[in-house]
């Protein structure tokens, strides 16, 4: 992703209940990887670990999985999810997006089996969704 001619990285989250997958897409906006998991603890400490990693790799935007029900609706997750990223944009102010992502953590584990990865699987999981809806946006802005 160019933004002015500079070229900038957007960094993907997958916010769960117990983990929040981190992915971070390379300068130039057109791969997205599995970065980290932050374990939640308290929301202030999850929201500053976000920061640091903003602030260390020169994020200048993010991209959130918004978990919607099969048929598009938005349900309990979806709210908290709202929630934790209006906290989370007040601290770091940039321009944060929703993004769809049902059935990435299917995806993701699917992935992981089929190339034959097993350690840590539910981390790994965490980290490759929040790669794929990064990945289905830096696709889109393509």
């Amino acid at each position: 992703m160019s933004l002015g001619g500079l070229k900038t990285r957007s960094l993907g989250l997958d916010v769960g209940d117990k983990r929040i997958g981190v992915a971070l897409s390379d300068p130039e906006g057109i791969l997205a990887s599995p970065f980290t998991i932050i374990n939640r603890q308290d929301e202030s400490l999850d929201i500053e670990a976000i920061a640091g990693i903003i602030s260390q790799h020169q994020v200048k935007q993010v991209i959130v999985g918004l978990p919607r029900s099969m048929d598009g609706s938005l349900g309990k997750q979806a709210e908290k999810v709202k929630a934790f990223t209006e906290k989370l944009s007040s601290r770091i102010h940039l321009p944060v997006e929703f993004r769809d992502e049902r059935l990435t953590t299917i995806l993701a584990k699917y992935l992981i089996r089929e190339t034959g990865r097993r350690a840590k699987r539910k981390v790994q999981d965490d980290a490759i969704a929040a790669a794929l809806i990064l990945q289905s946006y830096l696709d889109e802005e393509r």
